[in-house]
């Protein structure tokens, strides 16, 4: 006969047994999603080395790309004034070959008109400061003059012409104001 104890190795091994036999199906059951997911984090891997790549790639054109647009942004602007010199040259060595003055002072305020026409076309603007109140964004006060004929604070003479390039100040106009 069997005693107790006897019964209960037995039951603890077939237990043991059934808990390895499941085991080892788990585990048959595993190792092709082990599997799978394993060749998929390789991919992503993959993935996120050639985005990597590109992105450093992209960084290098980009940063290419903004030297040659600074070494080469005058370049346009250049090529409008090219003209103005040429007219310049031929005004110089006309007036030199003829000696006539008159037609040298006609042919540089031509030029000067030229000139300030293509800059326009870039955006560039002459303040208009006289009679105007003074603004410290616009404006550059050199001296303060004593005034009957405008307010206190009243642009009364422009020293020096500042000038807007699109929506921006180039030079603030130096002005004397009223006080």
């Amino acid at each position: 006969m069997v005693s107790n104890d006897q019964h209960n190795e037995t039951i603890d091994e077939v237990i043991e047994e059934q808990q390895t036999e499941q085991q080892e199906e788990n585990e048959a059951h595993e190792d092709p999603r082990i599997e799978e997911l394993t060749k998929l984090a390789e991919e992503n891997q993959q993935r996120y080395l050639r985005a990597q790549a590109d992105f450093d790639n992209f960084r290098r054109r980009t940063q290419k790309e903004k030297e040659d647009l600074a070494q080469y942004a005058s370049m346009k602007l250049i090529g409008q004034l090219l003209p103005v010199v040429d007219n310049f040259e031929r005004a110089v060595s006309a007036a030199s070959a003829n000696q006539d003055f008159e037609a040298l002072a006609k042919g540089v305020d031509m030029i000067f008109r030229q000139l300030e026409q293509t800059l326009q076309q870039e955006g560039l603007k002459a303040m208009d400061a006289v009679g105007e109140p003074f603004n410290p964004e616009f404006h550059q006060a050199i001296m303060t003059v004593e005034s009957d004929e405008h307010e206190e604070g009243i642009i009364v003479e422009e020293v020096q012409k500042g000038y807007i390039l699109k929506e921006r100040v180039l030079r603030p106009a130096m002005v004397k104001v009223s006080g």
